[in-house]
This record gives structure tokens, sequence and C-alpha cells, in this order.
């Protein structure tokens, strides 16, 4: 029975996928996620938020952007950024809602 269960997944896409769960194991991004989950915001208001520098956020937000997982767009002098799409938000909260099943 085993060998006809296969994974359907490359070596390539396991790698893949678990770099991209690696990004949520940081709880300083995983903050960030959640505060940008439905407030996009600059680096000031997430350091605020989240009681973290300027040069953590900063450094924090650097890698979710080359992630694609965070978006930035330009307002005047304001660097604003917002989640990159809905999934981010999904990850997030079945996380939380299966954290919260066992209770």
């Amino acid at each position: 029975m085993a060998k006809e269960i296969r994974n359907t997944l490359t070596e390539t896409e396991i790698y893949e996928v678990s770099d991209f769960f690696k990004l949520f194991g940081d709880s300083t991004r995983l903050s960030i996620l959640y505060a940008l989950e439905n407030n996009p915001m600059c680096v000031n208001d997430l350091c605020k938020i989240i009681n973290i520098t300027k040069s953590a956020a900063s450094h924090q937000l650097k890698i979710l952007k080359l992630n694609k997982v965070v978006k930035y767009s330009k307002k005047g002098k304001n660097v604003i950024y917002e989640l990159d799409d809905e999934h981010v938000s999904s990850i997030i909260e079945m996380a939380i809602d299966h954290l919260k099943e066992g209770k």
C-alpha cells in the first residue's frame, strides 16, 4: 500500500515549501505579518505596534519582501507595507484555528 501513495511534490518543491514555512517560524516576522493582516502601514507604525526597532523591522521586512510575502507602495516619502495576497492571511488564520481547536 505504501508504494501506491506517492509524493506528488518534487524534491525542489518540498524545499521551497519548507523554506516558505520557515518565514512564519520567526516571532518578529509573524508579529509583522499579523499586524499587517488588515492594516497596511509604514515601518514607524509597525515598530510602535509590535515594539521593535526600525532596524529590526526593516531587516525582517526585507526578508518578507524577497520571499513575496509582503509588498510595498510609496506614498510621498512614506513606504507602506501590506501582505502580498490573501493566501498569507489564510495561512496565519488556519494556524491560529488549528491551535485553538485542541483547547
